[in-house]
């Protein structure tokens, strides 16, 4: 009885300090911005006297921070959107076609590039980047897709291998074609995976440093919202309160996408996760 007392006091403990280094960034990050400078010499992890809102209102009404806003949701919406038109029909191509040698060395090749780290592959993709002309959002853009595409395939193929081929034998039955088949039958049996997938690109994306550092650090009409605040940061060093006004006002969109479209999220993971 003392062991499974102090097991379940170790394991209660763990928890506890898990939340803790949890909730504590979160608390910084919203408690810090509604304080002044001085409140933040003072004591920096206090609450605040009262809600100072001067440090919201110049990122509010800084140009760059709306830019940078446009770039992320430009670069984030288009790297979903490619991300869904070409993945799901590779994994599909590759699982149902794995007994062919070309398919099945093209997944491992796409496998392999899950264990290079980005970099190894940083600098010859800013001189091919440069190459063609395409240091850009749209060029971060094309990146992003090439860089999903390892993990993605590697999730899609795994999930389709799950899937019983009795329905598409059926439908081939009937004369349906391979697209047919596709769309109308696996396409909606994937949206667990579907979804799993595009949240993580989806956050990936957003928080994105190293990619956009590399191909857009050139222009502020380029940045994205972390190298908004990478270079807002770097300006105010010793600001504080600026800095972490940043950072909050990056997570607000996406937080608000969250909670505003949660139960849509929670059902597309959780739809179809029990197939009969």
């Amino acid at each position: 009885m003392k062991e499974k007392r102090l097991v379940s006091a170790s394991q209660i403990f763990l928890l506890l300090l898990g939340v803790c280094l949890i909730i504590f960034p979160i608390y910084l990050t919203f408690v810090i911005p509604f304080k002044t400078p001085a409140e933040n010499s003072r004591s920096f992890f206090s609450f605040p006297h009262s809600f100072y809102l001067e440090n919201l209102k110049k990122i509010v009404h800084s140009p760059q921070y709306y830019r940078a806003l446009l770039n992320t949701v430009y670069v984030t919406a288009a790297t979903l959107i490619g991300c869904l038109l070409i993945m799901p029909m590779l994994a599909y191509a590759v699982s149902r076609s794995f007994n062919k040698r070309s398919y099945r060395i093209l997944y491992y090749f796409l496998l392999s590039g899950i264990f290079i780290p980005f970099q190894v592959k940083m600098m010859p993709l800013v001189i091919m980047m440069s190459r063609i002309h395409l240091m850009n959002t749209t060029g971060l853009v094309f990146l992003a897709i090439g860089a999903a595409t390892c993990e993605s395939a590697f999730l899609y193929v795994g999930f389709l291998n799950s899937i019983p081929r009795d329905m598409e034998e059926a439908a081939d039955i009937d004369g349906a074609t391979t697209f047919q088949t596709f769309r109308m039958i696996v396409l909606p049996l994937m949206k667990p995976i579907i979804a799993t997938v595009m949240i993580k690109d989806g956050l990936w994306m957003w928080n994105d440093f190293m990619m956009p550092l590399i191909v857009l650090n050139r222009s502020w009409m380029n940045w994205t919202l972390t190298l908004f605040q990478y270079n807002f940061k770097s300006t105010y060093t010793t600001d504080y309160s600026l800095a972490f006004s940043t950072f909050l006002m990056s997570m607000l969109p996406i937080l608000l996408f969250y909670v505003f479209m949660q139960k849509n999220i929670i059902s597309g993971l959780t739809s179809g996760a029990v197939k009969s």
